[in-house]
Formats: structure tokens, C-alpha cells, sequence
């Protein structure tokens, strides 16, 4: 086996590690306190080609490996977990379907301006009362000659209401299907549709500066050229759609935790008490030496992951043991990194505490830790 990254991959962590710290580091804590999404930075994001990473250079996308859209998240987020959403976000689950599913000719008219960061999509599966239970969408569309009338609501979608967002995928019932069960059709909704309504929701622990939305259908007409496949196919998209955004959330619980463990770390080497650096104690040393050890096995279990995907190996399973191990090593990494910084790290002033924050949503988002349980249990023959 072959640990090495190539030439070009480590060309990218440096480069995305460098404009991170370069630019996005500076102004971190700032957007986080006014709950701040930045089109500037995003727009930068996109020049240094974050976006469309995996995207056929057709569309205007990189043409790279998913190894390497992965470090690119990681590097992200081991500065910022709100631009690391955005990037991941905008990749999995806005990019992604389009990509994977779209016809070409709604490639050419979406990918193009995504992939160069001028625009964002989102992602419509979540609603009020269908969550970790995706098959209980209400949403729904019904045929009236060549349009769709679309009704219903989404929440938590990240990407859909910024000053750059140009539409949302969204599942919606179309149906039933023989056995009596729903029939599910995914939708590509336009901002400035009428009907389609994209609210900002603030007040949030978490992800503060990355864009997050309440969305609402209310006789929304959406011509058949924007079904996005074939009519049927949304549950199937929606579940692929998933398995490649775990690998992402896998990314930014890595990156966040690699983060954390830093800024730790440098804590521990200057803060001296009894007369020496606090590192020296062992209480604090073992707890550094668990950090490094979990980051060292999540990373080795996320790129396996992505190395399955580029060989076109299944990699589903460890997709989601990636999501579950990458998040819960944040959890308890960001856990240690606050009580090595003891009062300082319930400080804003210093950055560990809004890592502490960003690590909650890794939990939740895209398949809830007893969600993962439940994937992983149904692969192993559970």
C-alpha cells in the first residue's frame, strides 16, 4: 500500500493551507460575531479553485481526484468550520447532483459560474418533520402539462438564501409508486421563481458566518427541463448525493480537529505554571498524545474512504464510518483543547472556543451520529 501523497495533492494542501491562513484566518472571529456570510471571500474561494475540484474541466471545474477536493476541505477547516461548510456544502451537495445527475444542458447553465465561486446552490431534503427520516418528505409536485406545481418547505439548508445563491435542489413527492410507498423527484428551483421564498436563519451556536436557510414552495411552477434525472429517481439521488457529502463533513471533523489540536498544543508549550510549560505535566501530555493518535487514525480511515471512491471501489461504508469517527475525534479533541486552555478557552478571544462550537453540527448534519450507527450496523449484516 502506497501512503504517499502525490506531487500535485500536496501542492493543493499547501496552497489551500496558505490562503486559509492567509485570508481566511484574519477574519474568522469577526464574521463569526456579526453572523456574517462573506461573498468576498467565498468569490476567492472560488479564484483559487475550491469549487468544482472533482468537476470535468468541460464544466469549468478542476478535473481532480476526490482525495484532493477532501484535503482541500480539511485545510479549510483547520482554519474556519463556517468556510469549510460553504466549500463542502457547495461541492457534495450543490455541485454533486448537478454534476452527477444533470443533463448537459443544465451543466452548461449551472456548473460554469458554481464552480468558479461566483454562485451557490443548496440542497433540499430537509424539512420540519422529515429529518434524520428522509423518506418522510411532505414536499410536493404535482404535473400540470409541461410545469410542475411545487408546495411545501425546507429548513437547515446551507447555501440557499446568500446574496450569491442561485437556486436548491429539492426532493419532492411526485407520486406513489406500485407498493403504495412515496415517489420522490428532485427539482431544480431558481431563485426568483415565483412562489419560491429563501430566508436566512441567524441565532445560531454554530457555523455563524456560513449561510443558512428556511425555504418555502407555494404554488411554485418549475418547467420539466429543471426535473433534475428522470422523474422517480430523487430518493436514489438523494442517497448517493449523501454518501459522497459524509466524506466532506468526514473532511471538516478532521480539519477542525487537526485545528484545535494546534492551537492546544501551542497553548501548552507557553502557558507555565508551578514554574514550567504545562505540556510537561503529564495530565496534559496524555491528552495531547490521545489527540495526535485519533487524528492519525481518522485521516488514515477518511483517505481509504476517498481512495475507494477514485478506484470506483464501494466505499459507502466507510463513507460512513468516516463521517462518525472524523466527527466524534473532533468532539472529544475540541473537549481537551478547551480544558488545556482552561478559562481562556470559554474566551471568544481565543479561537478554540468557536471550534468547540463548530464540532456540534458534525454530529447532526448530513446523517446524525445514530444515523451513521444504524448505515454501518445494515452494512455489516446487522
Amino acid at each position: 500500500m502506497d501512503y504517499e501523497h502525490t506531487r500535485e495533492q500536496e501542492m493543493i494542501r499547501e496552497a489551500v493551507r496558505s490562503f486559509a491562513e492567509g485570508e481566511i484566518a484574519p477574519v474568522a472571529q469577526e464574521l463569526d460575531e456579526a453572523e456574517k456570510f462573506s461573498p468576498e471571500l467565498t468569490r476567492k474561494m472560488g479564484e483559487i479553485g475550491l469549487f468544482g475540484m472533482f468537476v470535468s474541466e468541460k464544466y469549468g471545474g478542476q478535473g481532480l481526484d476526490y482525495v484532493s477536493y477532501i484535503i482541500g476541505v480539511e485545510e479549510v477547516a483547520r482554519i474556519d468550520g463556517s468556510q469549510a461548510a460553504t466549500v463542502a456544502a457547495g461541492n457534495s451537495l450543490g455541485i454533486g447532483p448537478l454534476y452527477y445527475f444533470g443533463t448537459e444542458e443544465q451543466k452548461q447553465k449551472y456548473l460554469p459560474k458554481l464552480c468558479a465561486g461566483e454562485g451557490l446552490w443548496g440542497f433540499g431534503l430537509t424539512e420540519p418533520q422529515a429529518g434524520s427520516d428522509a423518506g418522510g418528505t411532505q414536499t410536493t409536485a404535482v404535473r400540470d402539462g409541461d410545469e410542475w406545481v411545487l408546495n411545501g418547505s425546507k429548513i437547515f439548508i446551507t447555501n440557499a438564501a446568500s446574496p450569491i445563491s442561485m437556486g436548491v435542489t429539492v426532493q419532492a413527492i411526485t407520486g406513489r409508486r406500485d407498493d403504495g410507498k412515496p415517489r420522490y423527484t428532485c427539482f431544480l428551483v431558481e431563485h426568483g421563481m415565483r412562489g419560491f421564498t429563501a430566508r436566512e436563519m441567524k441565532r445560531k451556536m454554530m457555523w455563524r458566518s456560513s449561510n443558512t436557510a428556511e425555504l418555502f414552495f407555494d404554488n411554485v411552477r418549475v418547467p420539466k427541463a429543471n426535473i433534475l434525472g428522470n422523474v422517480g429517481d430523487g430518493f436514489h439521488q438523494m442517497l448517493k448525493t449523501l454518501d459522497g457529502g459524509r466524506l466532506s463533513i468526514g473532511a471538516m471533523g478532521l480539519g477542525g480537529a487537526q485545528g484545535a489540536y494546534e492551537l492546544a498544543l501551542k497553548y501548552a508549550k507557553k502557558r507555565e505554571q508551578f514554574g514550567q510549560p504545562i505540556g510537561k505535566f503529564q495530565a496534559i501530555a496524555f491528552k495531547l498524545a490521545d489527540c495526535a493518535m485519533e487524528i492519525e487514525c481518522a485521516r488514515n480511515l477518511l483517505y481509504k474512504a476517498c481512495w475507494l471512491r477514485d478506484k470506483k471501489k464501494p466505499y459507502e461504508k466507510l463513507a460512513a464510518m468516516g463521517k462518525l469517527y472524523c466527527s466524534e475525534t473532533m468532539g472529544r479533541v475540541v473537549n481537551h483543547a478547551v480544558q488545556i486552555h482552561g478559562g481562556y478557552g470559554l474566551m471568544k478571544e481565543y479561537g478554540v472556543e468557536r471550534f468547540y462550537r463548530d464540532q456540534k453540527l458534525l454530529d447532526i448534519g448530513e446523517g446524525t451520529s445514530e444515523v451513521q450507527r444504524i448505515v454501518i450496523s445494515r452494512y455489516i449484516g446487522c
